[in-house]
Order: structure tokens, then sequence, then C-alpha cells
């Protein structure tokens, strides 16, 4: 290849390069939720794996940490230990993480058989997706979560793993 060629070549990689950096980060925006959305989400009525309904009442004025996975989602899978641990440790203190399954009902069972979690997993199914939409999720892949303060104002949003570390910060400033 003579000079112009690679001048080419190495103008093209760089354009491509910077539109890349440039799209990823529109790419993974999130938002945090509208008021009204936050309350579609309490309006929600939902159940858990074994068909059993939820009082979304129940989690009203605590801090809710929401997080939308799937079982067929290795970073959501690889993030649940953390929420187990978190939930744990924030018990005392008014917070409750709740999973949203965007899944069907027998792959969440079948798969809670061989991982437990000590906080609430409901369904969400299809329309879990779109809630998550409207909770700010713009793109509406998973793993999301979302922190509701004790007052119903949404407060954070991650799109992507979340990092223990992360975590327990965005926690921390919503108590």
């Amino acid at each position: 290849m003579n000079r112009r060629q690679w001048l080419i070549i190495s103008l093209i990689s760089l354009l491509a390069l910077l539109a890349g950096v440039f799209s990823s980060q529109w790419i993974s925006k999130v938002g945090l939720a509208s008021d009204p959305a936050v309350k579609a989400f309490f309006a929600n009525s939902w159940q858990t794996p074994d068909g059993k309904s939820v009082n979304s009442a129940d989690w009203q004025g605590k801090i809710l940490v929401v997080n939308f996975w799937a079982s067929w989602c290795p970073p959501c899978v690889e993030e649940m230990p953390t929420l187990d641990l978190l939930q744990k440790d924030f018990l005392q203190q008014n917070v409750l993480i709740v999973g949203i399954g965007i899944d069907s009902p027998s792959n969440i069972r079948e798969f809670l058989k061989s991982t437990s979690v000590s906080y609430p997993i409901v369904i969400g199914g299809l329309e879990g997706s779109n809630l998550s939409k409207q909770l700010g999720n713009t793109q509406g892949a998973l793993p999301y979560t979302i922190i509701i303060n004790s007052k119903g104002k949404a407060v954070f949003s991650k799109l992507g793993k979340i990092s223990e570390e992360e975590l327990r910060k965005a926690i921390k400033t919503a108590l």
C-alpha cells in the first residue's frame, strides 16, 4: 500500500472510533423516572414466580432498589449476590431490594432453585420491559437498577451491571 492509502485508512479508522465513542455515550444514557412513572410502578399488580399477589403498597415509604433482570442475562446473574448482600446489610435501615424478572414465571422458578436470594422477586414479563423504559431505561437493556427514595421519588438509575461500591454509595445517598 502506498502512503495515500494508509492515510485514507487511518482517517476512516479515526472517524469510526470517534463515532463509536460519541454514540456509546448516547446509547447508554438513562434518565430518572418521572413521578407519574413511579406512581404507575407502585400501581402495577405484581406476582411472585409462584403466582401469589404482591401488594406494592407495602413497598411505599421505604428506599426501594428496583433491579430489572433476566435469568438469561449474564451480568444480571453476576450482580445478584451483591444485591443479596446489600439487602442484608441495609435491611434494618428501611431499604428493600426488589428484583423484577423479565422472563417467564417457569424460567424464574427454575432459576431460583439454584440461586436463592433474600430479597423479593416478582414477575415483570414483557410488560416489565416496558415499565423499565418508563422508569428511565431508554434502551430497554438489562440489567437496569433504579432507586426510589422513601418519598416515592426516583433518585438514581444505572443501566448495566452495578458494582457493590456504586450501589452502596447510591443507597447511602438516598438514606
